[in-house]
């Protein structure tokens, strides 16, 4: 006989029982008013995998008493679409579950707009993909979008616990005793996952031979040998992951090694050298810039030992100039400066070059009155000497602002105001 796993058997039948995302189906939140209402819009419902999409589909429908469909954007094809579509008619209402809605193809997209729009079918899509980068428009504006958040280890721990009382759908039916450090383990082991959790949990109890007294006892050596070790979940095409980059970066950029070196962590468990590479090299110009001209060959460095080494052994050149980028004293006049040159530029301010700067190394350049007063720095005290530049609409501009943020930095705004006086 074919038993559904726990975590499919457990999934709530009413918006009541679905645990976390108060801030969507809490008492008088959005969900919960539309459910109360039965004035129900199609909507998108992102964020990790295991944290409840599919549950809170199922339990909007449980309370609505309307028909529930499921199907994947992927694997089902128009046809079961035009299934769904038939139901719709007979009954009037439909609530569609539509997985991994971001890959669907327009075919099927073009068949479902005209149900969503005459409400025949209310669709709730599911996707660990932001909507905004990832949905096509023509689905995304008939839809609300709400983003579920992960769930902390009391919200999974309340789930296991429900599932090991549940004499119907859950472990109720065993004699069981499962210490606290296990159900910690579950809880923290899966990383927000409570999908993993529960059938996790369901393994322990079934695999365990019971003691005398018939109790099935479930530690945390048991726990660590039924959950092993979750692999990571980290989409590297995913909102995710460059959320996960973002506060990479961000933490260096704030000169905090501990979430830095977490959020490394996170990049090197998921394998992926070649976005840390970038983002590193990056931050070493971008971030620490001219405060530590060194960091940036350092990182490169740092790069290229990794790659040499390859995983795990790469994590340690990579510790090494997250520390060092983290702890350098950072400047970003150099990104800020030709930032505001380059839109200068985009938006028509640039001018002619001045003529005596314009190439003379060609027969006739004289005539045309090119290189012609050109002041060769070299022939002058200090290799400097006062003559201009910059095109005559933007003569006075200053795209260069310094910052005395470290020693060499510090030595270079000496120059630079010098030079600036004597202009």
């Amino acid at each position: 006989m074919n038993i559904k796993p726990l975590a499919f058997r457990m999934r709530p039948r009413s918006i009541d029982e679905i645990i976390g995302q108060e801030h969507l189906v809490g008492e008088g939140k959005i969900i919960a008013r539309m459910v109360k209402a039965k004035q129900l819009s199609s909507m998108i419902l992102y964020g990790p995998p295991g944290i409840g999409k599919t549950s809170i589909a199922s339990a909007i429908a449980g309370s609505t008493k309307f028909a529930f469909r499921t199907l994947n954007a992927v694997t089902n094809n128009k046809k079961d679409m035009e299934i769904v579509a038939a139901e719709a008619k007979m009954s009037g209402k439909v609530i569609l579950l539509l997985d991994e809605v971001h890959r669907l193809d327009k075919a099927k997209q073009d068949f479902l707009l005209p149900y969503l729009e005459n409400g025949m079918i209310t669709l709730i899509g599911a996707t660990t993909s932001n909507p905004y980068h990832a949905i096509n428009p023509a689905i995304r504006s008939r839809c609300q979008i709400f983003e579920l958040k992960s769930l902390e280890t009391t919200d999974i721990i309340k789930a296991l616990e429900r599932a090991l009382l549940d004499e119907e759908r859950g472990l109720g039916a065993y004699k069981t005793d499962v210490s606290f450090d296990a159900l910690t383990h579950f809880a923290t082991a899966s990383n927000g996952d409570v999908r993993s959790a529960l059938n996790a949990l369901e393994l322990a109890v079934i695999s365990t031979e019971p003691d005398e007294s018939e109790t099935i006892n479930i530690d945390l050596q048991i726990a660590e040998e039924c959950m092993q070790k979750k692999s990571f979940s980290h989409d590297k095409d995913g909102d995710a992951h460059y959320d996960v980059l973002s506060a990479f970066q961000k933490s260096i950029r704030g000169s905090d090694v501990n979430a830095a070196l977490h959020y490394l962590g996170r990049l090197v468990e998921a394998g992926d050298l070649v976005s840390i590479a970038r983002r590193l090299v990056v931050i070493a110009y971008e971030d620490v810039g001219l405060a530590n001209p060194q960091a940036g060959p350092r990182a490169l460095a740092a790069v290229e030992a990794a790659e040499r080494l390859g995983f795990p052994e790469a994590r340690i050149p990579l510790a090494n100039s997250v520390v060092e980028l983290c702890l350098s004293p950072k400047s970003n006049t150099a990104i800020s400066a030709i930032d505001a040159a380059l839109a200068d530029i985009r938006s028509g301010h640039s001018g002619d070059v001045p003529d005596h700067l314009k190439d003379a190394h060609y027969k006739g350049a004289t005539d045309l009155g090119r290189g012609i007063g050109y002041l060769y720095p070299h022939d002058y005290e200090n290799g400097w000497v006062k003559q201009q530049y910059l095109p005559n609409k933007l003569r006075s501009k200053k795209y260069y602002k310094p910052k005395k943020s470290g020693k060499f930095e510090q030595a270079l705004t000496l120059v630079y105001e010098n030079i600036e006086k004597k202009k």
